[in-house]
């Protein structure tokens, strides 16, 4: 099983006509995401990923000179 490896399948989103997308209620309650918080979008070649800014949020700081 994929879960017990740490690797989740949460189903298909579409996007919206403002470039929206919908996170999954299970994948929200999994990784603590709520309403406001900042999301990290990266990406290469192959695809993108969302992360939570918090996960960066010592490098963000140190790169805009935050305490």
């Amino acid at each position: 099983m994929l879960e017990d490896q740490g690797k989740y399948i949460f189903g298909v989103v579409k996007v919206g006509d403002r470039g929206q997308i919908v996170i999954p209620k299970d994948a929200r309650e999994l990784y603590g995401i709520k309403a406001g918080d900042s999301l990290l979008i990266l990406g290469d070649k192959k695809g993108m990923a969302v992360v939570k800014t918090e996960i960066f949020q010592d490098k963000i700081d140190e790169v805009l000179g935050g305490d």
